[in-house]
């Protein structure tokens, strides 16, 4: 059984820049894509965007597209989300997933294993 942390969540300026990192533990992730999304007080869960097993395809959510950038460490089981230029509208909190397939995808009924979660919070 797979466990998945997230960490790297915090406070930032509006224009900043964050690294979220989420780390598997218990079974390698490296067989699976894994997803970011993001959940926003009184907004449902949002797809942020995902990475496919060997880290060659990545796709992501309009909103973010050109600002966040998705990356793997299979050797650390670990995978990244790069965000910069960061907006008072980023704020939520971050899960990472593991999906059921090996490519991308923006389904949430795709990921079978969530992480608990890591707050992002960008003030104006």
């Amino acid at each position: 059984q797979v466990q998945l942390v997230e960490s790297g969540g915090g406070l930032v300026q509006d224009g900043g820049s964050l690294r979220l990192s989420c780390a598997a533990s218990g079974r390698t992730v490296s067989d699976r894509a894994v997803g970011w999304f993001r959940q926003a007080p009184g907004k449902e869960r949002e797809f942020v965007g995902s990475i496919n097993w060997w880290g060659g395809l990545t796709n992501y959510a309009d909103s973010v597209n050109g600002r966040f950038t998705i990356s793997r460490d299979n050797a650390k089981n670990t995978v990244y989300l790069q965000m910069n230029s960061l907006k008072p509208e980023d704020t939520a909190v971050y899960y990472c997933a593991r999906s059921i397939w090996t490519s991308p995808s923006r389904q949430t009924n795709d990921y079978d294993t969530w992480g608990q979660g890591t707050q992002v919070t960008v003030s104006s």
